[in-house]
């Protein structure tokens, strides 16, 4: 039994080199040919720098650090005058390294990534400790996904009572000045009211000129003479005194009737 199932895995492996025996080569001639890794194998890793301002994105949480399982990764850090931590040293030991990529998982800020970088052989040990300048420059070319959550700008707070107050109050214009400002230009209510067909009509017909009137004199105005008549030689002249004889005759005559009523 034992010889029979070692004859069937001979002709079973004699079989699978048949089938490539045919075929091009799956090796290549390194160096001169080169493979390129597919993203998202685990190389080297590398710190990221922002893409606008070329600052690293490390902001010294220390996660990495703690999620690493050979401790090939050490952080040293302070805090500022905000309380907020700042990044002094970042160093990754690849002789510790096991590419095991739960770094790259634990950053939240887009911080490092396991490059598809492999050329980085030594003859020197201590030539595989990297600090954060050589992992920075490392990965200045490297591509990657901001995932990020930038903080947008606060919206300017409303000015207080208290604030418009305390501030100087603005010159007040003058009512002239701002009446003139307010008031919109007044159209021509003729032109505007008047259709385009009177308007024109109106702008063609010519305008007659005032006439020159006689000058006359306002000191001395002159009175209207009523001409009277030449007098007929057959008619009779009537002289005053007997045209005022009948008057005082009937003055006399009102003058009875007073006394007798």
């Amino acid at each position: 039994m034992d010889l029979i199932s070692h004859i069937k895995n001979l002709l079973l492996g004699l079989g699978i080199a048949g089938k490539h025996l045919g075929r091009h080569a799956i090796t290549i001639q390194y160096p001169e040919q080169r493979y390129d890794i597919p993203e998202g194998s685990r190389g080297i890793v590398v710190l990221l720098s922002d893409k606008e301002t070329g600052e690293l994105n490390c902001t010294a949480c220390e996660l990495c650090m703690r999620a690493c399982p050979t401790a090939a990764i050490r952080i040293d850090s302070h805090r500022d005058e905000n309380k907020r931590k700042v990044l002094d040293q970042f160093i990754v030991d690849n002789a510790l390294c096991c590419f095991c990529g739960l770094c790259e998982e634990a950053c939240n800020f887009s911080a490092l990534k396991m490059a598809t970088k492999y050329e980085f052989s030594t003859l020197d040990k201590d030539d595989l400790t990297w600090d954060v300048k050589k992992l920075q420059e490392v990965g200045l070319d490297v591509d990657y996904v901001d995932t990020r959550k930038k903080k947008k700008p606060k919206p300017a707070k409303p000015v207080s009572d208290k604030q418009a107050s305390t501030e100087p109050a603005a010159p007040a214009k003058d009512n002239t000045e701002t009446a003139a400002e307010e008031k919109p230009p007044v159209a021509d209510e003729t032109v505007a009211d008047k259709p385009a067909d009177t308007a024109t009509e109106a702008a063609d017909t010519p305008v007659a000129e005032p006439q020159p009137q006689p000058a006359t004199d306002v000191t001395t105005p002159t009175e209207p003479t009523e001409e009277k008549p030449p007098p007929s030689p057959e008619a009779p002249t009537e002289t005053p005194v007997e045209k005022a004889i009948p008057k005082t005759e009937d003055k006399k005559e009102g003058d009875q009737t007073d006394a007798s009523a």
